[in-house]
This record gives structure tokens, C-alpha cells and sequence, in this order.
């Protein structure tokens, strides 16, 4: 069993305590990873503090350097990366490449935006006096990773903090540590000064209320469920600590009569069922027009049907397992009560196998609304079907929901496609688009779907103070 260390102030550190990770695809162990514990946490957090005195002096091209550098050491140990991902998450393998090549490209992305975070000169109002504004690194930063896209969402919270000169420990998630484990590697190849970056594992409680009480540390960013979310606001209330929250999505996708079909198919299939149903900005609701629901759903029928289903690491699968029996469980009773509702099972519908954590990729259509799948993220290769009459109604329909982190919609009308892409209340909307997220563009969600933006220029914005100097009273 492979044997992983803790990268903390420049030394890779054991410890007796292990986490163990395990793959979806078999429920095998394979490797360990040492864990801290609090004390260790409050050490790594005093560690980064000294350490941002030095990182935060060095200038936007020389951390910009640093993160190209690491891109590249990346570059060298993509298919390493990319084994490590399917493994732990269950992901087919060419997903997982996807997932390190735009890794890759956030690194290069913020190693270029760090040299844009301008201040400005303010015209004075009184005579004598200059205006300054300036920006500055917020100071050591707590970044909590979650487990479905374990290196990407990772990188969007370290290359920015670095880039703006802030000091960051990394805490991934439990289930999916060893990515992050060979990033830690990556960024100690090459020669990242001491503290700068740190990883952190274990009790998930211990490190997130160490990040949170402690007031040496001036930021938390966070990619999780909306109630662990709301855990960290309230958390952080006491010490003012600032949060960027990445947190549940209900996405709905809506296919117009007028949508090219044979796009809006491959679009639902994308993001339906890219990483096994397990991302945020997956399709959740899909409502399609009542006058083409029945040619689609004989379509989309077909194809789900065609889905390969096995071991990531194997050519050709399209669906891996989901991350843990438990995740399993939640998607078999979505079906069950959909069914029990009134929904019919047209694809799919029942576990994959004996071994592993597999789903066969599932069509229900007529799915009544008052059901869970309609209400709550899905996570797992579920497409739930909805007819809907007209476009004020289904936009109704479609902003009927507590999160709005993505939303969709297929139609070759491009009066349409603006008035449809203004109305739907979601920060990312894409339109014959099912893969809209870029590292020059913002990211993050509108209601209860987070705090803050990720990526584009903004998520540099994040890790950076606005300072207003005033100058006067020289002669």
C-alpha cells in the first residue's frame, strides 16, 4: 500500500495516525496518507504567517514564475495525475486528463492575472491631497477542497492566493487526499519557499474549526455542500474571518422546440453525466418541450442506454462508480420515490454489479415535482425529465429553487437565447454550451449556491485587501 507524507513548512512530515483512501471501483484500500491534528493545524497556520512576510515582498512576476513552474512539473506527471484522480474519485480516465489539463491552465492563468491586480489614482477634493488605492494579499488563507473534482477545485483556490501573495494550507477532502498529496509534490520540486504552501489532512472538524477560530488566519475558501457552507458562516462570525463559498447547485437545462436535437442530446449527456452525475453544475432538472418530449426521450433513451459502465481505468468506460456506497444508497432512493410519484424508469434504474460503488445511468421521465431529485442535487448518473408548455412558464419553473450556481438552455433563437440567459438566475448560464466554466471567466453562484467568484479576473479579487491611502500636509 503506497505511503503518503504532509508537505508542512518545507518538511515531509509521517505521523502513526493514517487516513486511508479506498477505490469506488472495487472497495479495496490502496493507499495511506498521514493526518494532523489540531495543534498540527495551528502550527502549519503560524508557519504561513511568518512565511507571508517574505511571499507577500516578492513581486507579481516572480510569483507568477513559481506557479508556471509548478504547471510544468504538472505537465510532466499528467498521466501520474490523472491514474491518482480515477482512482480515488471512480472518474474514467480521459476525464481525469481533462481535469489535470485544466488544472494546468489555472496555474497559467493566475501566473499572468497576478501582474493585473491594479490599484488606482482617485482625483482629490480638497487641495494638498493625493489618493491612493492600493491592493494587498488578505494573509494566510485555509483552502477546504471537496472530493469530485479533487485537483482542479484545489487549484482554483491555491494559484490565486499565490499569485495575489497570500500563504495557503490546503485541506482536501478525506475520501480524495492523494492528488493533492502529488501537487504537494510537485510545488516542493520545485523549490516554493517554506510555508508558502502547506497540506494538511484529518478530522475534518479539528482542521475547519482551527481555520475558523483561529484569527491568524484571514480567509477561508471553501467548495462543498450548502450546509457545511452555512456551518462556516456561522462559524465564522465570531472572528469576522472571510469566506469564498463554492456550495450546491440545482441546475436546469431547458430544450426549446427550436434546439438543434442532436446538440441538445450530446449536451445532456455532457452535463449529465460527465464525472458519473457528480458535479455541482450537472444537469439537475432537465425540462424539455412538450411538442418535442417524446422524439427526445426516444433519443436520449437510446444513447443513455449505450453508456459503458465500469472501472475508470478502463478504455472506453463511460461511467465510473460513485464516490461511496453511501453516495449509492442516496441515488437508489431518488429512483424508488421518483417511481413510487408516478415517474417512469425508461434507461437504467438499478446498481451495476456486486462489486464497487456502480450505478447503471438512469432516464425517468413524467418525474413528478414535489420529489427529491427535483428538489435536491442529484449527484449520480440520474437524468430526470420534465415537460413544460411555454417559456415564461418553465423560466418560472426553472428559478423555482434555493441555488442558483449553473443553468442551461438549448435554442437556435438568438432573441431567445439572450432574453433566456438574462431571466435564469444562476452565475454561470450556458447556451448550446453544457461546458461553460473557463479559467477567464468568473465562477460561482447567485442565492444559496455561495459567497464570491472563482476564476477570471475576479477570483484574484478574493485574495486581495483594498487599501485607500490618503496623502497630505507637505508643503
Amino acid at each position: 500500500m503506497d505511503n503518503y507524507k504532509l508537505l508542512l513548512n518545507g518538511e515531509w512530515r509521517d505521523s502513526e495516525r493514517k487516513l486511508t483512501v479506498t477505490n469506488p471501483a472495487d472497495g479495496e484500500p490502496f493507499a495511506e496518507v498521514a493526518t494532523v491534528d489540531r495543534a498540527g493545524v495551528a502550527k502549519a497556520i503560524d508557519d504561513a504567517a511568518a512565511a507571508f512576510e517574505e511571499w507577500k515582498a516578492t513581486t507579481a512576476l516572480e510569483r507568477g514564475d513559481y506557479l508556471r513552474a509548478i504547471a510544468a512539473e504538472m505537465e510532466s506527471r499528467a498521466e501520474r495525475f490523472a491514474e491518482l484522480i480515477t482512482k480515488e474519485n471512480g472518474k474514467p480516465l480521459a476525464q481525469a486528463k481533462g481535469e489535470v489539463a485544466m488544472s494546468i491552465d489555472h496555474l497559467l492563468w493566475f501566473a499572468e492575472e497576478g501582474r493585473r491586480a491594479y490599484g488606482r489614482v482617485v482625483p482629490p477634493q480638497a487641495e494638498g491631497k493625493r489618493h491612493l488605492v492600493i491592493r494587498q494579499p488578505v494573509g494566510v488563507v485555509g483552502a477546504i477542497a471537496p472530493w469530485n473534482f479533487p485537483l482542479v477545485l484545489a487549484i482554483r483556490k491555491i494559484a490565486p492566493a499565490l499569485a495575489a501573495g497570500c500563504t495557503v494550507i490546503l485541506k482536501p477532502a478525506s475520501s480524495t487526499p492523494l492528488s493533492a498529496c502529488e501537487l504537494a509534490r510537485c510545488i516542493d520540486a520545485v523549490g516554493l519557499p517554506k510555508g508558502v504552501f502547506q497540506l494538511v489532512t484529518g478530522s475534518a472538524a479539528e482542521i475547519g474549526m482551527e481555520l475558523l477560530e483561529n484569527p491568524v488566519c484571514r480567509k477561508i475558501s471553501f467548495t462543498g455542500s450548502t450546509e457545511v457552507g452555512r456551518s462556516l458562516i456561522r462559524g465564522a462570525a465570531d472572528t469576522c474571518t472571510e469566506l469564498s463559498l463554492e456550495l450546491g447547485g440545482n441546475a436546469p437545462v431547458i430544450i426549446f422546440e427550436d434546439a438543434d436535437l442532436d446538440q441538445a442530446v450530446e449536451g445532456i449527456l455532457v452535463t449529465k453525466f460527465r464525472n458519473n452525475g457528480q458535479s455541482c453544475i450537472a444537469a439537475n432538472r432537465i425540462y424539455i418541450q412538450d411538442t418535442i418530449y417524446d422524439r427526445l426521450v426516444s433519443i436520449l433513451s437510446d444513447r443513455i442506454k449505450d453508456l459503458r459502465v465500469g472501472n475508470g481505468l478502463t478504455d472506453g468506460v463511460d461511467i465510473g462508480p460513485l464516490i461511496d456506497d453511501r453516495a449509492l444508497s442516496t441515488a437508489l432512493g431518488f429512483i424508488n420515490e421518483a417511481v413510487d410519484a408516478g415517474a417512469r424508469i425508461m434507461a437504467g434504474g438499478n446498481r451495476f454489479g456486486e462489486e464497487g460503488n456502480f450505478l447503471v445511468p438512469t432516464l425517468l421521465t413524467d418525474v413528478p415535482e414535489q420529489v427529491s431529485c427535483h428538489q435536491q442535487e442529484i449527484f449520480a448518473p440520474i437524468a430526470a425529465l420534465y415537460r413544460f408548455g411555454d417559456e415564461a412558464q418553465v423560466l418560472k419553473t426553472a428559478n423555482d429553487t434555493e441555488f442558483g450556481l449553473a443553468a442551461y438552455a438549448f435554442t437556435s433563437d438568438l432573441k431567445r437565447a439572450f432574453r433566456v440567459a438574462e431571466a435564469l438566475e444562476a452565475g454561470t448560464v450556458g447556451i448550446n454550451d453544457p461546458v461553460p466554466p473557463t479559467s477567464n471567466c468568473p465562477f460561482g453562484g447567485f442565492k444559496q449556491s455561495g459567497w464570491g467568484r472563482e476564476l477570471g479576473s475576479e477570483g484574484i479579487d478574493a485574495y486581495l485587501e483594498t487599501k485607500h491611502v490618503s496623502i497630505g500636509g507637505f508643503d
